[in-house]
């Protein structure tokens, strides 16, 4: 198996297109990404606060896209829902992978959390900005720092993405299912993070995570490492590329270490 043959399967939520689009856009030649798509499991106006891992794989719509995407032939299966990992901890990614695969018909099953997590020791980033979607809240933002303290990340600097002004009316948790997400401009992701990354009430950081798949950042990638000079690592970048290493693990891709960030160039830790 070559990177170029590769068949990358992702399970994503389904009012969400950023996974696919963004994975598609940095894929090499010859990589097809096949997505399954499962109800979000936050209820209306709501905010989310995670899932049982076999609650959440065993789902019906979950066990649907485990079954065809199985079938269909994919190399591997991930779960483009990080908030479910930051939750559930660790123990959620082993619980839900564990159940996932008696669906998937041998298809090695991972989690947005679980190539985050290998993407950071990969890169070698231990304190990085956390760059938080303008979606998430406050049990969001202690969940997924509690989740990186757990897999070896040290105490950082959290920031979230701020939208303009328009978006002052509509609940924070909400934004995302209001449409925000088709409003984002790489251009200000990148202005905004340099901003935060740049403070100098702050000790610098060793990198920079965007830890929403539904976040669109991956455009903002090449030009932060440019400018800031440190790993920049999100989280539909760090699915693919360890979709990648699985499928063909002795093969560089063939989109080369800048085409869409320094990640591409290493191996699995």
């Amino acid at each position: 198996m070559t990177a170029a043959a590769a068949r990358l399967g992702i399970l994503v939520i389904h009012n969400d297109p950023v996974p696919e689009s963004e994975i598609w856009r940095m894929a090499p030649e010859g990589v097809s990404v096949h997505t399954a798509r499962f109800e979000c499991p936050r209820p209306a106006d709501t905010e989310y606060v995670g899932s049982p891992a076999d609650a959440l794989a065993n789902a019906p719509d979950v066990v649907r896209g485990l079954d065809q995407l199985g079938r269909l032939g994919v190399d591997s299966i991930a779960l483009c829902f990080g908030s479910s990992s930051f939750f559930g901890g660790p123990a959620f990614d082993t619980g839900f992978v564990a159940a996932a695969g008696a669906h998937a018909h041998g298809v090695p099953v991972y989690t947005a959390a679980t190539a985050i997590t290998a993407a950071l020791r990969a890169s070698g980033v231990r304190r990085p900005l956390l760059v938080m979607p303008p979606w998430f809240t406050e049990p969001t933002f202690r969940a997924t720092e509690e989740y990186l303290g757990e897999v070896g990340v040290e105490r950082t600097r959290l920031v979230q993405f701020a939208l303009g002004p328009e978006w002052d009316g509509i609940a924070r948790y909400n934004a995302f299912d209001e449409g925000a997400h088709w409003t984002i401009d790489p251009a200000e992701v990148h202005q905004q993070v340099v901003k935060a990354f740049q403070d100098p009430d702050f000790a610098r950081p060793d990198g920079i995570l965007v830890p929403g798949s539904g976040f669109p950042s991956g455009s903002a990638v090449v030009s932060l490492e440019q400018e800031l000079g440190v790993p920049v690592i999100s989280s539909n970048q760090a699915v693919l590329w360890y979709g990648l290493r699985h499928a063909a693990p002795g093969t560089p891709p063939n989109t080369g270490p800048t085409a869409h960030g320094s990640l591409f160039a290493r191996r699995l830790p």
